[in-house]
């Protein structure tokens, strides 16, 4: 397995610009990092028919989303709904970071895209995010029709952190019966909180070389978390430990070969399959942490990215739950 050119030439040209580790910066100064990351990404957005802002109700000044519509509709026409959860270590990332990924999702699964902007930490602890994440997909199985969709094909997708978010809405969905959830598209999540864990790709990819460190993932979880002993067992903090993933939504969980994330990422789609969920895992091997945000830098983000919407597109296009 080896890192292919365009991966490697991104990694120099990081390391070239001498920014300090994640775990080394403030806050403040990890948010405008990848803020200005973003804006220096090549590239044109891609289009799309309609976008709004809104502010669903909920904890404190409510929860932001962005919604996307592909295209418009003939009369009676209901398109599915894909709820997206961006990463960032529940600590960065926004509405705007992540608005190339929920763009491209809106219009080549052919379907509604609300971007959800869930309190981040360490303002806002565990399980903040996880409520709201919760919060918007109730809302937006209730708001279907407002919206133009379908209620009835609604997934959830995410990367990172927002995978970690995106599969935790799955489990509390099941336990709360609702809303129905047709698929989860989970992209290099994050199930297991737990640092002193020793997956392979952790121990061989997580000393800082391949974007994501080790000891990035303990800064993230350390202020995400209150308590970080006691949340780490919690399973919507660590979704891979939940005793029961039966009658879960049909899921893909991809992940890339060079990430300290991919252990874990293959372990929670082998549990699944073992609890009798159908799942598809993919593992792009010769690339790192977060690639679909880095296309079109990254070439094999832009196949990754084409992969998982035409998964979500052929799942929703199809689904009737």
């Amino acid at each position: 397995m080896l890192l292919d050119t365009a991966t490697e030439k991104f990694l120099e040209t990081m390391r070239s610009a001498g920014a300090p580790p994640v775990y080394e910066q403030s806050v403040d100064a990890a948010r405008a990092g990848i803020r200005a990351n973003v804006q220096r990404m090549p590239g044109s957005p891609t289009p799309v028919h309609r976008i709004e802002d809104r502010t669903l109700p909920g904890a404190a000044a409510g929860v932001p989303v962005r919604v996307f519509w592909p295209r418009a509709t003939d009369a009676g026409e209901l398109l599915p709904i894909v709820i997206y959860y961006h990463g960032g270590g529940w600590v960065i990332g926004d509405l705007d970071t992540h608005d190339a990924l929920a763009r491209y999702y809106c219009k080549h699964a052919d379907a509604i895209v609300l971007n959800v902007d869930y309190r981040l930490a360490p303002e806002h602890k565990f399980p903040a995010a996880v409520e709201d994440s919760y919060l918007a997909a109730c809302w937006a199985a209730d708001h279907a029709a407002e919206l133009g969709g379908d209620p009835g094909r609604i997934a959830v997708a995410g990367d990172s952190a927002g995978g970690n978010l995106a599969t935790v809405v799955c489990q509390l969905a099941k336990t709360n019966r609702g809303p129905a959830i047709a698929f989860q598209a989970l992209a290099y999540p994050a199930t297991d909180l737990d640092i002193t864990k020793t997956f392979g790709s952790r121990t061989d990819f997580g000393g800082g070389e391949y974007f994501l460190s080790t000891r990035d993932m303990e800064w993230f979880a350390s202020l995400y978390l209150k308590n970080v002993p006691n949340d780490v067992a919690d399973p919507r903090a660590s979704p891979l430990l939940s005793q029961d993933l039966a009658g879960l939504p049909s899921a893909l969980v991809v992940t890339a070969g060079f990430d300290p994330l991919r252990d874990e990422g293959r372990a929670y789609a082998d549990r699944l399959a073992a609890a009798g969920v159908p799942v598809e895992y993919r593992c792009f091997e010769s690339t790192i942490h977060a690639f679909l945000s880095f296309a079109p830098l990254i070439p094999v983000g832009e196949e990754g990215l084409a992969f998982v919407a035409t998964k979500l597109r052929n799942a929703l296009h199809a689904a009737r739950v």
